[in-house]
C-alpha cells in the first residue's frame, strides 16, 4: 500500500531531479574584457558584510550583479569575486569567499 508519504517522498525527488547545477558553478573562460566595477554606497551594519557588486558572464554578455550583505563571521575577511586575465587574453571570474590568517578560501556561504 502506497502512504501519502511515500507519494510526497517521489514528488520531491523527481522536483529536484529536474535541476542542473547553476551557469558559474563550473568556471568559464571568455574573451571580452569585464567591464569597471560600478561604484557602490553601503552603509556599515553591526554583523553584517557588504559584498560589492560584479559583473557575470551570462548570455554573452555581461550583466551587474548588485551588491548584498551577508552575515560577518569572526577572525575571518570576505574576499570579492574578481575577474582574472589568463593567458594575456581570457577571463574567468573567480568567484569570492572567506579567508582567515592566509589560508585557503573557504568557499561555503555565509
Amino acid at each position: 500500500m502506497v502512504t501519502r508519504k511515500t507519494i510526497l517522498a517521489g514528488v520531491v525527488a523527481a522536483t529536484f531531479a529536474g535541476f542542473s547545477l547553476p551557469s558559474f558553478a563550473a568556471e568559464v573562460y571568455i574573451n571580452v574584457d569585464p567591464p569597471a566595477r560600478r561604484v557602490e554606497t553601503f552603509e556599515v551594519r553591526p554583523g553584517q558584510v557588504y559584498v560589492p557588486g560584479n559583473w557575470e558572464y551570462r548570455n554573452n554578455k555581461h550583466e551587474w550583479v548588485e551588491g548584498r550583505y551577508i552575515p560577518e563571521r569572526k577572525g575571518y575577511t570576505y574576499q570579492p569575486d574578481r575577474w582574472v586575465q589568463h593567458d594575456n587574453q581570457k577571463w574567468t571570474n573567480q568567484h569570492g569567499g572567506w579567508s582567515r590568517d592566509d589560508q585557503k578560501m573557504d568557499r561555503s556561504p555565509g
